[in-house]
């Protein structure tokens, strides 16, 4: 695991763009921090840069590095949380324009897989996490869904074993205000 996840950050700091798996599905991922390497994203995805991503962050302490204020609602709900859950937390910075929606508010999910926890926390940044998919295709929950198209896109394809852990399921997705707000984007 540590020599794919040694490969894996030295791809995303050159700005590259990657395929592994993450605690719900199979993820194209890139450093959240780079605008060029989120639009290589977006590229890959055929998707409009106009639709927000979901990040994955190591942790609280994380997330606080690119969120202005963290609603403590979200602080309650990521320490009660035994599933993937994506928190939309509002005032995004320090990330790249292109992996924050148009109202500031960036979807960002601490992962409950051990590759993915030391992948995001030996890279020290947020890292984008949309799934491994054309966009409007059907997600992929195991790797060997992924399209060809997909595959040959990205820069290093991590080794397969490694999506043992995952839900194959999306995550909820739980909009949080600091007026102590929610909105449950999806369930």
């Amino acid at each position: 695991m540590i020599e794919q996840i040694k490969k894996a950050v030295e791809v995303l700091r050159k700005g590259g763009v990657i395929l592994y798996p993450t605690d719900t599905v199979w993820g194209i991922g890139c450093d959240a921090t780079n605008k060029e390497a989120v639009a290589k994203v977006y590229e890959i995805k055929r998707r409009s840069d106009s639709k927000s991503l979901v990040l994955l962050a190591s942790d609280l302490d994380m997330i606080c590095r690119y969120v202005k204020e963290i609603p403590e609602m979200a602080v309650q709900l990521v320490e009660v949380n035994d599933k993937p859950m994506t928190i939309i937390y509002p005032g995004a910075m320090g990330l790249a324009e292109n992996a924050v929606a148009e109202d500031g508010t960036v979807g960002i999910r601490i992962p409950m897989m051990d590759f993915c926890q030391q992948l995001v926390s030996r890279f020290g940044r947020p890292l984008v996490s949309t799934s491994a998919n054309i966009s409007g295709e059907a997600t992929p929950k195991r790797f060997a869904e992924i399209s060809e198209e997909i595959k040959s896109a990205v820069d290093l394809i991590i080794d397969p074993v490694f999506e043992k852990g995952a839900t194959g399921q999306s995550s909820s997705i739980i909009k949080v205000g600091l007026d102590y707000s929610i909105e449950i984007i999806r369930k």
